[in-house]
């Protein structure tokens, strides 16, 4: 019997194996999202409160619930593992050229096609495209069974990069290409210790607790109880971070959003042109250069993704909070959220029809975990 055959009944009884968080995620995402639209269009001062206190040039409790979502999903990774990663050049290669070349110069392009007469949304969308994620990212591809390991290396080197060349891209984006093709120009005066202080925060810290926590839970317990017993009571809170950042970042902007509808679909049609292109050409990439399903998926979301919480924090620092730029990378997750868990169920469909059936278990949290690793 042929791998095709049988892979629509094991999908279907993985799923009926998932948690009622898991199998209605795309339900709760929407259900955050239309909660923090309300929050923010009904509730006076709410986007006062949550932005009085900052980390990093992002709302406290924005920060306290990325946190909260990164934390688990890096105690997940086996960092002993991590070295295989670091020896495949042509993953690492694939990964700079699509997130630091391809990726930027597409939203530029679209960001021109679809906002000629809007500037400040243009430039927003330049921004949010020159941010590659350093978060979410780990969300979607532990969901579609992408390989953990590469995806903390790939995480690991964008962020290094984005310290380095975040700041040069901008004026490359912003001022230089534009001017070179006469086009009009846009400020491009980012703050280095903005990105520095979001990077060193936002992947940092949960880094460092996922290192430790994995590393003194094996040493004390052993890998048999670490991954059988401590990380399932853990895993369901990366879920109930994301749902509870998602809910706080859309009642930030939630009167912007709701009373600009016509600027938010124009905003968001090179959104999803952009989530669509990135992760079709991730995924062919990764087929052609022969990486298996697990890090060609993880090659198509570590480059589809973006750090809508780095993209936000750069536009309010150098644009201002109310401006059009900050909408734009407000409207980011709007879209990216429910494109990307859509593309988690591309990925596992795609993983049935065009690649090898050991490549990845159906869903690391369903599969029998005497015989699966975690």
């Amino acid at each position: 019997m042929s791998t095709d055959s049988l892979s629509g009944p094991r999908i279907a009884a993985a799923r009926g194996k998932l948690s009622t968080l898991d199998r209605f995620l795309p339900v709760w995402i929407i259900t955050a999202m239309v909660a923090g639209l309300l929050l923010g269009r009904f509730v006076p001062g709410i986007a006062g409160a949550l932005d009085s206190v900052k980390v990093a040039n992002v709302s406290l409790p924005i920060a306290v619930g990325l946190l909260i979502m990164m934390y688990p999903v890096l105690a997940k990774v086996r960092y002993n593992e991590t070295g295989t990663v670091l020896k495949d050049r042509k993953l690492l290669i694939a990964s700079l050229v699509l997130n630091w070349l391809a990726a930027p110069a597409l939203m530029f392009a679209l960001a021109w096609i679809f906002l000629p007469d809007l500037p400040e949304y243009r430039t927003g969308l330049i921004v949010v495209g020159l941010a590659r994620c350093i978060a979410m990212v780990m969300i979607w591809n532990d969901l579609a069974c992408g390989d953990r390991e590469a995806a903390a290396v790939l995480v690991f080197l964008n962020s290094v990069f984005q310290v380095l060349a975040f700041g040069a891209l901008g004026w490359v984006y912003l001022q230089w290409l534009p001017n070179l093709l006469g086009l009009p120009t846009t400020s491009a005066e980012f703050s280095f210790w903005t990105i520095t202080a979001s990077v060193l925060v936002f992947l940092g810290i949960p880094l460092l607790a996922g290192y430790l926590t994995r590393t003194l839970g094996e040493e004390a317990r052993g890998r048999q109880w670490y991954e059988e017993r401590f990380l399932p009571r853990i895993g369901p809170w990366a879920l109930y971070g994301l749902l509870f950042t998602i809910t706080l970042l859309f009642a930030l902007q939630g009167d912007e959003i709701t009373s600009n509808p016509f600027d938010v679909a124009r905003i968001a049609l090179p959104l999803l042109a952009y989530f669509l292109i990135v992760f079709a050409a991730g995924m062919i990439l990764g087929r052609f250069l022969n990486f298996g399903y697990a890090r060609t998926t993880t090659l198509a979301f570590t480059a589809a993704g973006n750090n809508f919480e780095l993209a936000i924090a750069v536009a309010i620092a150098t644009f201002g909070v109310t401006s059009g730029q900050a909408l734009a990378g407000v409207v980011g997750p709007l879209i990216e959220v429910p494109v990307l868990v859509a593309l988690v169920y591309a990925a596992l469909w795609a993983r049935t029809r065009f690649f090898s059936a050991t490549d990845a278990p159906i869903h690391p949290r369903i599969a029998d975990p005497a015989t699966t690793k975690v």
